[in-house]
């Protein structure tokens, strides 16, 4: 057998692909995987977790501040942020040299490289040709900068995960959920903050109780918001980093600036036209309801296909679609829809299902909403009391929960036992014949009892 020949090699070392790769591995298969940086991808280096690290900092800071309030004496310095930051790293180091332990221990083969394809199901990495049965694609996601005057200026979410030195004034461009994390964790440790977006509200996407909330809070911690102004470039002042707009506004004084404008799939020096393989302009791979792309034995997962950009939604497409190329599960796949996600802002959002707006498009007058607004127990005794909303979107008679909305301490971990009763069809009635558990926030969801009352005039106005 040629040494160089696989039943699977994986491209890309991130979570979907590392997913793939081991579940193929325990199928006795013979795999390899390419990855040129550190193993775990985005989410393990520069996105989930050191995010949520930082987001933990953040809360802990809240915390302190309001921790007098409780009686418990706190004095809160500025953030040591190399202290922060070195901790961070560590951990995402273990990470890394777990991940290593694991494919070695599964007997994976690590290409360390970059690869491009040279036909049909074979690759080169460092002029070293490989070949396999099955290949997948998982090369993930990088930060978009716009190409404006003075971009080089700004940073990316990676920059931001490089910073060794606490930004003092820092613009954040960009309103959807990089941006609004970031600034909820930079004004959070200390930093003066402002959002910049094009777009009128941030979290557009998202349902427009969720928008409302987040936009007020934000408010209350000081973030500045600057809505509507598209960014036509950056320039030096004697004032620090200017921000200039499109129709000749300007907002300067920073000393960071942050491009959270999204991000675009990771695909243009794969070589893809040699192994005939269709991308789109945007980079992005089409594939079907099984992650097959127009080339028999090669496949892409994640981020690349345009899809619901999650890390468990990657690791689930991997681990699927080993199963069904070597697991004799021909059916085994994922399906889209009623995926949860949680933005980790200040407070956190959480969300599953269709907007509001969605489901009265979809299912006309048949819609039932309803909403509670409320403080939680935790700011009982605190000056700075941070709001939590609440809201169910409910389809036809029976009242199906097709839509579930949450913003507020604890919503990320809340959510996921709701979404598991999304994905299983639930009810209001459902819902209300759960025993709720006292005092928590969470007990709201299965206590809402009269619906909210829209014109239809007033929704489309929201949407």
């Amino acid at each position: 057998m040629n040494n160089q020949h696989y039943d699977l090699i994986v491209i890309g070392g991130g979570s979907g692909g590392l997913a793939v790769a081991k579940k193929a591995s325990e199928f006795g298969k013979r795999v390899a995987i390419v990855e040129g940086a550190r193993m775990g991808g985005t989410c393990v280096n520069n996105g989930c977790v050191p995010k949520k690290v930082m987001w933990y900092a953040a809360n802990l800071a809240h915390a302190a501040d309001d921790a007098d309030a409780f009686g418990i004496p706190v004095f809160r310095a500025a953030t040591d942020w190399q202290k922060l930051v070195a901790g961070r790293e560590a951990y995402i180091a273990r990470i890394n040299q777990s991940w290593i332990r694991q494919i070695t221990n599964h007997g994976i083969t690590h290409i360390a490289g970059y690869a491009r394809f040279n036909g049909n199901r074979s690759i080169e990495v460092e002029g070293v040709t490989y070949t396999a049965d099955h290949i997948v694609i998982a090369t993930g996601g990088k930060p978009i900068v716009p190409p404006v005057p003075g971009a080089e200026l700004g940073i990316t979410s990676d920059g931001f995960f490089a910073l060794q030195e606490q930004p003092k004034r820092v613009a954040v461009i960009g309103g959807g959920y990089i941006g609004v994390e970031l600034s909820g964790v930079l004004r959070s440790l200390g930093s003066e903050v402002t959002i910049v977006a094009l777009e009128n509200r941030v979290l557009e996407v998202f349902d427009t109780m969720i928008s409302d909330v987040l936009t007020e809070e934000m408010q209350k911690q000081g973030i500045e918001q600057r809505m509507g102004f598209q960014v036509a470039g950056l320039a030096k002042t004697d004032n620090g980093i200017a921000i200039n707009s499109a129709n000749g506004k300007q907002i300067s004084g920073f000393d960071t600036v942050i491009w959270a404008v999204g991000r675009a799939a990771n695909t243009r020096e794969l070589n893809l036209e040699a192994a005939g393989v269709e991308v789109l302009k945007n980079g992005i791979i089409p594939v079907d309801g099984y992650q097959n792309t127009n080339v028999p034995g090669i496949y892409a997962i994640g981020d690349i296909t345009g899809k619901t950009p999650l890390t468990p939604v990657a690791i689930a497409a991997g681990r699927r679609l080993a199963e069904r190329v070597f697991g004799n599960k021909p059916d085994s796949r994922v399906y889209y829809q009623n995926i949860p996600s949680v933005v980790f802002a200040h407070p956190p959002v959480g969300t599953v299902g269709m907007t509001e707006a969605m489901a009265r498009e979809h299912y006309g007058e048949e819609v039932t909403v309803y909403e509670t607004r409320f403080t939680p127990m935790r700011y009982a005794l605190s000056e700075h009391k941070v709001g939590t909303a609440m809201k169910l979107v409910c389809a036809g008679s029976e009242e199906k929960i097709v839509g579930i909305h949450i913003i507020g301490d604890n919503a990320d971990e809340m959510l996921q036992g709701f979404a598991v009763a999304v994905k299983m069809g639930a009810t209001k009635a459902d819902f209300d014949n759960t025993i709720a558990i006292h005092p928590t926030s969470a007990e709201e969801m299965v206590t809402m009892k009269t619906p909210v009352r829209r014109e239809t005039q007033e929704w489309k106005m929201a949407s």
